[in-house]
């Protein structure tokens, strides 16, 4: 028999337990944790303390991925900075960074964990994936040397990277995500060269990843959606709530719809900096998610999903939305228009003065249409509607329209 022959048997049979694998459906986990914080400080702490401080927090990371694998989860999204936390430098955040290195190099770091020098993080994470059959997605430090030829090289001689990793259920490495928009005061980090939009395959759909800051931007948000066309996006997040817009769940669960893809969003927890807000959301709606400013607890999240959204029946059908706008008709306006600041910027209001009506309130090139009807209004409460178009330049410089 020719060896072509003799391997196509086993060709027929792993296609076939591929196939048997695929899923229609999966368990999807997400973990909003408090972590635990360094002391600030200007002076990096020895390689020792700064392990000591991450596996706090990975002991904490590995007792919900435990309790997610035991309920059937087949992936997990921890935060942003989940790991080590945030209040550094440059230099003070060195001693917990590590080389992450491209995927297609096939390691599991718990198998073989000096491979790439030392990555006891990486090695712990892999064995987390591995000893409980799940998918892991962790946001670690990466590093990486450069020389004066770059004329990019920072002048302590490397690249410091906010990174996303994602490690299979053997614990294989098989995604790294360099954050590609910076929130302004991380300024411990590096902006990647070039935005890289980050995919792997799964037997439960093709998945995206990117952090926090990054989901306002067309790279690689939307990129990841429109063009390489994923089917659920894994979003570890710091985010700060602030009020009235740009609140986690809302937001989040916004954006899913609107994009039409499944959003698995782990936040960081830290009531003083308004940091909460997780969910685990599908283009029909949350399937759950949870916002606490009353405690200090971490917080795991689990819901089924459909592995393919937009071919899910329950899925809300494609709308064109620049179509949709231009054909809606403007309601009437009224005479209680008034400007107001909210984090800054100058939003246009209109008072709800009437228990229902039909309202359209316009700013530059954005106009809202809003229908309602109050159940009751009391007498020291005002309700507006309010518009926002414009540079939002608080926290760095983008555009906004809310």
């Amino acid at each position: 028999m020719l060896p072509s022959q003799a391997l196509l048997p086993a060709v027929v049979f792993a296609l076939t337990a591929l196939q048997a694998l695929a899923s229609d459906t999966f368990i999807a986990a997400v973990y909003e944790h408090a972590v635990v914080l360094p002391d600030p400080t200007e002076e990096p702490d020895s390689p020792d303390d700064a392990l000591a401080l991450m596996n706090k927090n990975m002991d904490v990371l590995e007792g919900a991925i435990k309790e997610a694998a035991r309920k059937g989860a087949h992936i997990i999204v921890t935060p942003e900075d989940g790991i080590y936390g945030w209040r550094f430098t440059r230099e003070s955040i060195y001693p917990y960074l590590e080389d992450i290195p491209d995927p297609v190099v096939n390691w599991i770091p718990c198998t073989d964990p000096s491979r790439f020098g030392p990555a006891p993080v990486q090695e712990r994470l892999s064995c987390m994936a591995r000893n409980n059959s799940i998918y892991v997605v962790a946001n670690i430090g990466d590093k990486k040397p450069c020389n004066s030829s770059d004329p990019k090289c920072p002048s302590d001689g490397r690249y410091q990277y906010n990174t996303d990793v994602v490690f299979d259920p053997q614990g294989k490495l098989v995604a790294r995500y360099h954050k590609y928009n910076l929130f302004v005061v991380e300024s411990q980090f590096d902006y990647p060269k070039e935005p890289d939009a980050v995919t792997f395959e799964t037997p439960f759909g093709k998945f995206g990843i990117f952090t926090c800051f990054d989901i306002l931007f067309y790279e690689p948000a939307v990129v990841l959606v429109s063009k390489m066309q994923v089917d659920t996006v894994l979003f570890p997040t710091a985010w700060m709530n602030v009020l009235p817009f740009l609140t986690a769940v809302e937001f989040h669960s916004a954006w899913a719809m609107g994009m039409r893809v499944n959003v698995l969003a782990a936040n960081t927890h830290n009531t003083s900096m308004e940091m909460t807000g997780s969910g685990i959301y599908a283009p029909a709606g949350a399937r759950t998610y949870s916002y606490n400013m009353k405690t200090e607890d971490g917080h795991l999240l689990i819901a089924e999903l459909d592995a393919h959204p937009r071919l899910s029946p329950a899925s809300p059908p494609a709308v064109s939305w620049n179509s949709y706008a231009l054909s809606v008709e403007r309601f009437s306006q009224n005479d209680h228009e008034f400007t107001g600041i909210v984090f800054e910027d100058p939003f246009t209001f209109t008072e709800l003065t009437e228990p229902e009506g039909n309202l359209t309130l316009c700013q530059k090139d954005l106009c809202c249409h809003l229908s309602y009807k109050m159940a009751e209004k009391r007498d020291d409460e005002v309700y507006v509607l309010g518009a926002f178009d414009d540079l939002h330049v608080v926290e760095g410089q983008y555009y906004l329209q809310v």
